[in-house]
Order: structure tokens, then C-alpha cells, then sequence
């Protein structure tokens, strides 16, 4: 299946709270959380006003619409999320519709987002489940955990200056 990469504009939005709520880690067997979750501050956060200076990111499409996306948004002060590092590194976030995982998407996703980022910030961080599979992906893209928190991890990927 033919996937195009576009970058996500401000009317992409609706789809991102989507992408949001396919995001939140699930244990296998374990049931999906109550499509409100993404309502909540600590969460909601990785969307709302999409559009804004700095927000940067990217969607899939296969033939039938979009599929997936990744993007980076600067959280800080009271609006830190939490994979946050410092005030000057965007956090990522990056999910697929179920049906489109294992097919290396993701993978297409990450390597754009990851080549517009490197030319004007110095790294990305990110949060994520240990037990996710998605763990791999990220450390084959050169992210490093930073900090361990229970089964949380803390994961950036830098740069040696803005390229």
C-alpha cells in the first residue's frame, strides 16, 4: 500500500486527537482506555490549539486517508508533558491506526520528523512505556534514556548543534 508524508497543518487537528488517544499505551490482553483519557490536562496538552509557533509534525496517508503521524510540540512550564527535559527541547509524540503498525510507517514518519528537527533544535525528547514495543523504534533511531521513572522512561535524541 502507497503511504505519502505530508506535513500536518493547523486543519489536521481532529485527526491528531485521534492519533492522541492511539498514543496511550496498552498492555496486551488489557482492555483500551475510555476515549475521554485524551481529555485530560496532562494528556490533552500533546494536541489542543494545534497549530501554534513551534508546533511541527508529520501525517501518513494510505489511499483511503490519513493513518499515523508524528510530531513535536514545546511543553514547559505549567504545560510540561512528560518527557520533558528542558525548555528548549519539543517533546514527540507518534501513533498509527492499529491496522497500519509492523509495516514500517512509523519508522517513515520518524526519520522525516527527525530530519526537520535536526536543522533547527539540538534534540527531542520523548516519553514511553518500558514494555512498549515502540522502545525498539527509538532506540534504533539513536534515543537514550535520560531517566527512569517506575515503568516510565524519559528518551532524547540529540544533536551536537542545530544543523
Amino acid at each position: 500500500m502507497p503511504t505519502m508524508i505530508r506535513p500536518l497543518a493547523s486543519e489536521d487537528e481532529p485527526f491528531l486527537w485521534e492519533m492522541l488517544y492511539h498514543a496511550v499505551f496498552v498492555p496486551a490482553g488489557d482492555p483500551p482506555p475510555p476515549r475521554d483519557i485524551i481529555c485530560e490536562p496532562d494528556i490533552r496538552r500533546y494536541v489542543e490549539g494545534w497549530g501554534r509557533r513551534g508546533d511541527e509534525g508529520f501525517i501518513a496517508c494510505g489511499d483511503g486517508g490519513p493513518i499515523g503521524a508524528a510530531w513535536l510540540r514545546l511543553l514547559t512550564g505549567d504545560n510540561r508533558g512528560y518527557g520533558y527535559v528542558d525548555d528548549s527541547t519539543p517533546e514527540l509524540a507518534i501513533a498509527l491506526l492499529p491496522g497500519y503498525r509492523r509495516r514500517g510507517i512509523g519508522s517513515q514518519l520518524l526519520a522525516r520528523l527527525l530530519e526537520s528537527a535536526r536543522s533547527h533544535c539540538a534534540g527531542i525528547s520523548l516519553s514511553v512505556v518500558s514494555e512498549s514495543p515502540a522502545t525498539r523504534l527509538y532506540r534504533r533511531f539513536g534515543f537514550e534514556v535520560v531517566r527512569e521513572d517506575g515503568s516510565g522512561l524519559t528518551m532524547v535524541r540529540r544533536w551536537s548543534k542545530p544543523e
